[in-house]
C-alpha cells in the first residue's frame, strides 16, 4: 500500500502544485486545507481533504493520523498578522495554546519550528518543499526579455546583502530599492504589501530583491514568487523582480514572464557568486 501524503495547505497556487506532482507519481493526498486560506480546487486534486481554521492544530494532527500520514508538507502562505487581529476567528485549540505559549518569540521559524516539533511528537514528519517541487525553483539569469540596465544592476547588487541580513535576523526576505537606497524591508505585513508600499515611496522603477535566509530551513517558509507578485509590481511600476536563484520557488512561470514582459520588468535570477563574479569582472 502506497503510503500517503500529507498536506498542509495554504495560501495561493503551491498547494494545488504539490497535490498535482504526488499525484503524478502515484501518491494519494490527504489534505488539511486551511479555511479562509485554501483554494478550494484542492478539493479535485488531494484524495481527502479536510478543512480546518489556523488554530485547529489538534484536528490537523487528529486527521493526519486517522489517514496513516506519516509524512507532510507545509504549502502556501498563512498570513502571520492573523496572530495580532482577531484571535477568536484562528479557534485556537489545546494544542495550539499550549505551542503558543512555550515559543520563546513569535518570530516565522520559531512559529513554524514548533508546528513540525508538534507534528513530529505524534509521529508525523514535516518534509522539505522543495523535495515535490524541484522544477519549480527559479533558474539564473535574465528569465524575461527585458535586458538589466547598469543602474539596475547596481540596484540589485545593493540590495542583495541587505535582503539576506533580513532574512538572517528573521524578519522577512524582501527588500524593495531605488537608485540603492532602500525604499521598504518586508516585515510581518508580507511581501506584496512591501511591494506596494516600497512602490509608492518610489514613484516607478523600484527593484524587488528576494533572498532565501542563510539558514533557511527547506521544510517551511521557501521564498517564492507568483502571479499575485507581479501583479502588485506592476501596480507599484517596478522595473525589477531579483530573486536568488535555485532557492527561490516560480509559481505560473509562463504567465508570470508574460506579465513581466507586456509590463517591461526585468525577472532576474542571482546567486551571491553571481553577483561577486559580476563586481569582480567589473573591477
Amino acid at each position: 500500500m502506497t503510503e500517503k501524503l500529507g498536506l498542509i495547505a495554504g495560501r495561493d497556487s503551491f498547494p494545488l502544485e504539490i497535490a498535482r506532482a504526488a499525484r503524478a507519481r502515484g501518491i494519494p493526498v490527504c489534505a488539511v486545507a486551511i479555511r479562509d486560506n485554501a483554494d478550494p480546487l484542492l478539493e479535485e486534486l488531494a484524495d481527502e481533504t479536510v478543512w480546518c481554521y489556523l488554530g485547529e492544530i489538534g484536528k490537523l494532527i487528529e486527521s493526519f493520523r486517522a489517514a496513516g500520514v506519516r509524512r507532510a508538507v507545509m504549502a502556501g502562505k498563512v498570513l502571520k498578522a492573523n496572530l495580532y487581529q482577531d484571535l477568536a476567528s484562528l479557534h485556537l485549540d489545546a494544542v495550539a495554546l499550549r505551542m503558543l505559549a512555550s515559543l520563546r518569540d513569535r518570530k516565522d521559524d520559531s512559529i513554524l519550528g514548533a508546528i513540525a516539533d508538534t507534528l513530529l511528537e505524534h509521529g508525523i514528519e514535516l518534509v522539505p518543499q522543495t523535495e515535490w517541487v524541484p522544477e519549480l525553483l527559479m533558474g539564473e539569469g535574465e528569465l524575461s526579455s527585458c535586458s538589466m540596465t547598469p543602474a539596475q544592476w547596481a540596484d540589485v547588487e545593493f540590495g542583495f546583502p541587505i535582503a539576506k541580513t533580513l532574512g538572517e535576523l528573521d524578519i522577512g526576505q524582501t527588500v524593495l530599492v531605488k537608485d540603492r537606497a532602500v525604499m521598504a524591508l518586508e516585515a510581518i505585513e508580507g511581501t506584496d504589501a512591501a511591494i506596494l508600499r516600497g512602490g509608492a515611496l518610489a514613484g516607478s522603477g523600484v527593484c524587488m530583491v528576494k533572498v532565501a535566509k542563510p539558514s533557511q530551513d527547506l521544510r517551511f517558509d521557501v521564498p517564492a514568487i507568483g502571479v499575485e507578485t507581479l501583479r502588485n509590481l506592476i501596480e507599484a511600476r517596478a522595473g525589477v523582480l531579483a530573486a536568488e536563484a535555485g532557492k527561490t520557488l516560480i509559481f505560473e512561470r509562463e504567465k508570470v514572464l508574460a506579465m513581466a514582459d507586456a509590463a517591461g520588468i526585468v525577472v532576474l535570477g542571482v546567486t551571491e557568486a553571481s553577483l561577486a563574479a559580476r563586481k569582480h569582472g567589473a573591477k
